[in-house]
């Protein structure tokens, strides 16, 4: 069974930038529905972006779209969230989560958390000068 594991978060100043990365041992990812979500201090859950196992559509909070990227490394199998121009708001728990643990052939994805069934530990990003 797919377990997913995050990496490459810390502390961060403003205005820099951090590339998190999703991985499952033993399993490449191409060929799974991916989201990033990110949960703050006294703050929901929130989604950032998801990446289809289809054909690597994307889709995108409104608010983050511009400063943060979506992308797979298909040679690795992990999914990677590029996030740039950081802010102290930016702050949080950074989970990488999938539908199913099985692999599914889908052309599109969404950013609701209550689709993903299967989630990693978290990857703290703290953002502060």
């Amino acid at each position: 069974q797919v377990q997913l594991v995050e990496s490459g978060g810390g502390l961060v100043q403003p205005g820099g930038s951090l590339r998190l990365s999703c991985a499952a041992p033993g399993f490449f990812l191409n060929y799974y529905v991916i989201g990033w979500f990110r949960q703050g201090p006294g703050k929901e859950r929130e989604g950032i972006s998801c990446i289809s196992s289809g054909d690597d559509t994307t889709s995108y909070a409104d608010s983050l779209k511009g400063r943060f990227t979506i992308s797979k490394d298909t040679a690795l199998g992990t999914v990677v969230l590029q996030m740039s121009n950081l802010t102290p708001e930016d702050t949080a728990v950074y989970y990488c989560a999938t539908p199913s643990s099985s692999p599914r052939q889908v052309s599109e994805c969404v950013l609701s958390a209550f689709d993903y069934h299967v989630w990693g530990q978290g990857t703290q990003v703290t953002v502060s000068s």
